[in-house]
């Protein structure tokens, strides 16, 4: 059974759980946000996981994708977050491809600089881009919850700041005057994407 919303959610009731991630940030940021609820966190590197091939054509699926393969390989559940970032005037690009836009080396300097590139070619104006997150809760059994949350805002150039990772540095949320690079990682958690399917997921599945 795969779960969209928390309607009839399955509640976390184990003691571990895997990232499945092999985004040291990602890990950082997620492991963070799990702090308060006291669970021992390891990540699919720690563990000597390889990464799925990510063919879903959504946030959604290849979460979905992450998260049953690392609880299938671990035998506890595991936690998926597939991200990105949604540029309006670039229909969606980078999207789901946004890890890929890197390149193997994971340089983001180069994929921020991709994606200025395409907007100046554009000459439209519209610097409007959304982050969206989607976080999957699975367990061994192949039972899975699937959370989505959202930040909007536009994009800056050039990137300023050193905290966070990816695009951050890049991304100023709307009300906000300072990109995620430059913000304290705690005021980002309070507003982020990935924060907010993190409420979702936990008012569904976590007891408080």
């Amino acid at each position: 059974m795969i779960s969209d919303s928390g309607d009839l959610a399955r509640i976390f009731r184990d003691e571990r759980l895997v990232i499945a991630s092999h985004n040291p940030g990602k890990v950082r940021e997620i492991a963070d946000l799990l702090r308060p609820f006291d669970v021992d966190v390891v990540s699919v590197a720690s563990l000597g996981l390889d990464e799925p091939e990510e063919d879903g054509r959504s946030f959604s699926e290849n979460a979905r994708i992450k998260a049953l393969a690392a609880a299938a390989a671990g035998g506890m559940p595991a936690l998926a977050d597939d991200s990105g970032l949604v540029v309006h005037a670039l229909n969606g690009e980078p999207g789901i491809r946004s890890a890929r836009w890197a390149g193997p080396e994971k340089n983001f300097s180069r994929a921020m600089a991709e994606v200025e590139r395409r907007l100046v070619r554009t000459d439209g104006g519209d610097r409007t881009a959304h982050f969206t997150s989607a976080l999957c809760l699975a367990w061994p059994d192949g039972h899975a919850e699937v959370f989505v949350g959202r930040v909007d805002g536009h994009l800056v150039w050039p990137p300023r700041g050193n905290n966070g990772f990816g695009y951050d540095p890049m991304f100023v949320a709307d009300g906000r005057r300072m990109t995620f690079g430059e913000m304290d990682p705690q005021d980002k958690h309070a507003i982020s994407h990935r924060a907010d399917a993190f409420r979702k997921l936990v008012n569904a599945c976590f007891d408080r």
